[in-house]
């Protein structure tokens, strides 16, 4: 499949699955999700080349660090995927989900790390 249809089924530019590919931005959980349902294959296959001693990590470690659940049940989570869903224009719930997708790439310390 190409990057170009593969971002047109993401949703995405074909630009941004290059820098995936290239390693240039990091793949979000949400994203790697879609992409194995695009592609019609398990997320585990994205894992099957890991170095074994990756495979020692602890299971929970593992799925904090894949899909950040750490933030999950916080209250402000729980008040943006509130308000996000209010939005009544899908247009502009994905503009926001892209621009979030952006900023989540971005370099530099978290709020969290910053006391923000």
């Amino acid at each position: 499949m190409s990057q170009e249809k593969l971002a047109d089924a993401l949703d995405l530019t074909f630009q941004q699955i290059q820098k995936y590919e290239r390693g240039m931005n990091r793949i979000g959980a949400s994203n790697l999700y879609k992409i194995s349902q695009v592609l019609h294959v398990p997320v585990s296959y994205f894992f099957d080349d890991m170095p074994e001693d990756l495979n020692e990590t602890s299971d929970r470690k593992v799925v904090e660090e894949l899909f950040n659940t750490r933030h999950v049940g916080r209250r402000e989570t729980i008040n943006l995927v509130r308000y996000f869903y209010q939005i009544p224009d899908e247009a502009t719930r994905r503009n926001i989900i892209a621009l979030m997708e952006r900023l989540g790439e971005g370099e530099g310390d978290s709020p969290e790390d910053t006391g923000i």
